[in-house]
């Protein structure tokens, strides 16, 4: 038996996905009389058919059903080997800077994902000035926090904030209890940067009685989870920064009302940098891993 053509067997692979000559036409831009013509090679080269006529259109054979995918499995395969190849070709450096909360909440937990994808890169990740801060002309790429207003950058967002208390199941249980956003009056509150998280939320839960003007103020995400885990007070969490402690069990969010944020976390290049391969290779594996993580988050709730 000789070798089948790589035509044909994309050919085949193609009407086994799609179910008809016509679309298997359309996808690999030739015409139905050439898919016809390479299937009828590939079954004479096997020597058994691979389709046979239902109504008025064409359906596989047992036997072609399961040519059809192991010849699939064989072609991922060979798409899987040269991205690989074309990954190990990404190289040079790619600094990154990153803000403190989804580094420590997320990009840190995943980091190494990425160098075992793209083992040449050689990676910096720093730390801003300010969340939304993307003036530092050494960085190749921002992870930044803010409402997607940068002028003249190119900018993507990845993560859509929405706002919900939450707190340590230790302190729900020495307070005896958390059944109405009114009893919020007698827990200790915690605030990232100002007051005006709580401040939205109380009024969306209509807790208009609960000061949202007392409790801790905190400059760093970290610390407020931190304090939050440790059952110091109610703080504001979101559905990036407390995923995963949220999963594991570590907190626990005491009522389901939510709110959006007109803030969230985004990608953010000068246009002269977005294009590079470093740079793509990176957008492209941080997407892909946030949608990962936020399904498993999911799954845990």
């Amino acid at each position: 038996m000789r070798f089948p053509s790589m035509t044909a067997l994309r050919a085949l692979d193609a009407v086994a996905r799609l179910g008809s000559v016509s679309a298997a036409a359309h996808e690999l831009s030739l015409t139905r009389s050439a898919i016809s013509h390479q299937i009828s090679s590939l079954e004479e080269s096997l020597g058994f058919p691979l389709t046979e006529r239902i109504g008025r259109g064409i359906g596989l054979t047992y036997r072609g059903e399961r040519y059809a995918r192991e010849v699939h499995r064989i072609l991922s395969n060979l798409e899987e080997a040269s991205r690989r190849l074309d990954d190990q070709e990404i190289s040079g450096r790619l600094c990154v800077s990153c803000n403190p909360g989804f580094a420590t909440y997320w990009l840190c937990h995943h980091i190494g994902g990425f160098l075992r994808e793209y083992p040449q890169v050689e990676l910096q990740l720093i730390s801003p000035r300010t969340p939304d801060d993307v003036s530092n002309a050494n960085v190749d790429l921002f992870v930044a926090y803010g409402i997607g207003d940068w002028p003249d950058m190119t900018v993507e967002q990845i993560v859509a904030l929405r706002f919900f208390p939450v707190c340590s199941p230790r302190l729900i249980n020495a307070m005896g209890g958390l059944k109405s956003p009114q009893e919020l009056s007698g827990f200790p509150l915690l605030h990232m940067s100002d007051y005006s998280d709580w401040r939205v939320w109380l009024a969306a839960a209509g807790a208009s009685s609960v000061d949202a003007g007392t409790g801790i103020v905190f400059s760093d995400a970290h610390c407020a989870q931190s304090a939050c885990i440790a059952a110091q007070g109610v703080g504001m969490g979101d559905n990036l920064i407390s995923g995963d402690a949220l999963a594991r069990g570590l907190l626990v969010r005491p009522f389901e009302i939510a709110i959006d944020s007109h803030r969230g976390y985004y990608l953010v290049a000068d246009p002269q940098k977005a294009d590079r391969p470093a740079v793509q290779a990176f957008c492209n594996w941080v997407k892909t891993q946030l949608q990962a993580s936020t399904q498993v988050w999911h799954d845990h709730r």
